[in-house]
């Protein structure tokens, strides 16, 4: 299996990276944005669409 950073061959202690610095370097990539999940936008605005709870009280 290769690192998918650099390509070299992995390391067992760093799998599926081949050392530290790729490990963190794909890290860094989910911190900073590079690396984002697909999300339909539909779903943002469904989720706002919807009535807020109201909270009923007696006086």
């Amino acid at each position: 299996m290769a690192c998918p950073i650099c390509a070299q061959a992995t390391v067992a202690a760093y799998k599926p990276f081949c050392s530290k610095h790729c490990a963190d370097v794909d890290l860094a990539r989910w911190f900073n944005g590079t690396y984002t999940t697909p999300m339909a936008e539909q779903d943002v605005w469904e989720e706002a669409e919807k009535p807020s709870e109201q909270i009923v009280t007696e006086h």
